[in-house]
């Protein structure tokens, strides 16, 4: 079976566009090609609680959950808001990622 192909790679910066962190912004930490979903930091933050033990002593830690790809978008550096990308051809005859609007590549 083959992989599905996403735009979205560990180390892009992205942008929430829906749900409840709509707005934030983070660093892609990993993706879950399966499942079509990415972990960012600082996005989707929750308390687990546990048992106290050496681990963990005060009983609690925060950890943060994964988010459906779809819901997030590249963030473009020159307009420092989500944009849309797309795949073209270098000088070298490497294919690249683009941003559409400035023309940037990833």
């Amino acid at each position: 079976m083959m992989q599905p192909k996403f735009k979205i790679k560990k180390g892009d910066r992205v942008q929430v566009v829906t749900g409840k962190d709509k707005g934030k912004k983070g660093v892609v930490k990993r993706v879950f090609l399966d499942e079509a979903k990415v972990i960012v930091e600082n996005v989707r933050v929750v308390v687990r609680n546990v048992k106290p033990d050496y681990k963990h002593p005060q009983g609690s830690f925060t950890k943060e959950l994964p988010i459906a790809i779809s819901n997030v978008s590249l963030v473009d550096p020159s307009t420092d808001g989500p944009a849309k990308v797309g795949y073209k051809m270098d000088d070298n005859g490497k294919k690249v990622r683009y941003f559409k609007k400035s023309g940037a590549v990833l």
